[in-house]
């Protein structure tokens, strides 16, 4: 089983799990493209221990609907989660303007501060 996202005018509309020859049906068979559910950043995930793997990348990233789909980049990309992020141009993966602290707290983004604050509750 694939998995195929139904895109419209550059947008993931859906998401389905489905075999080929079921799009190969479908009248608008040309919107429905191929994703991989365990491709992340342009890497191939293990689905069981989800470490990188030797696996085929598929499209930069696994589709979600609101996603666009680009093109010429052949890349489903997230939206962009807050004005200050930047677009990795290779992974197609939105980054902070501030790397996220790497240690064993939690923390959410801080758009109007553009930092990362930590969650304490």
């Amino acid at each position: 089983m694939s998995h195929f996202a139904k895109v419209e005018d550059g947008i993931v509309t859906a998401v389905y799990s489905a075999e080929q020859n079921w799009v190969d049906t479908q009248v608008d068979s040309d919107k429905y493209i191929q994703t991989s559910y365990n491709t992340r950043g342009g890497k191939h995930y293990d689905p069981v221990t989800g470490e990188e793997d030797s696996g085929t990348p598929l499209r930069k990233n696994y589709a979600g609907i609101g996603y666009t789909y680009d093109s010429v980049k052949d890349a489903f990309i997230a939206p962009q989660p807050y004005p200050s992020w930047t677009l990795d141009e290779i992974t197609c993966v939105w980054k902070a303007p501030v790397a996220y602290p790497v240690d064993d707290k939690n923390y959410n983004w801080d758009e109007d501060n553009t930092a990362w604050v930590e969650i304490t509750e």
